[in-house]
């Protein structure tokens, strides 16, 4: 029965790249709309999650530039989880809400190593 699925990894790992790009991209996009919202425009870490999150969440979504894109996004979430979340006090992800970007760190990573897979536009 453990085996059942094995012959549908190849669907759900582009299942898994798709769904996790199109996520990311919404985080993407929900700070262009903050953004633009904004009265005023100064400069912040959101300047650079935003494109990172909003055009790599889209082209692993895609497929294309998986590798690279995918390793980027990966350090995004590292990056988001120990600047925006991490304290001496709260190190659990669970326990400062960095649980999404912790996941999303290792999951990117794990596509940059396997690469685009079936239904993406290159085969990197």
């Amino acid at each position: 029965m453990a085996g059942f699925m094995s012959k549908y990894q190849e669907q759900t790992y582009a299942l898994m790249r798709i769904t996790t790009g199109f996520l990311f991209a919404c985080h993407g996009w929900t700070k262009l709309v903050r953004f633009i919202n904004a009265e005023s425009f100064q400069f912040s870490k959101m300047w650079i999650a935003m494109p990172i999150e909003l055009i790599g969440g889209a082209l692993v979504m895609v497929g294309l530039y998986t590798r690279p894109v995918a390793f980027l996004c990966s350090g995004m979430g590292a990056a988001a989880y120990w600047m925006g979340h991490y304290s001496s006090e709260k190190w659990l992800p669970i326990m400062n809400n960095g649980d999404a970007a912790s996941l999303y760190a290792f999951v990117f990573l794990f596509i940059a190593a396997k690469g685009t897979g079936i239904w993406g536009i290159s085969k990197n």
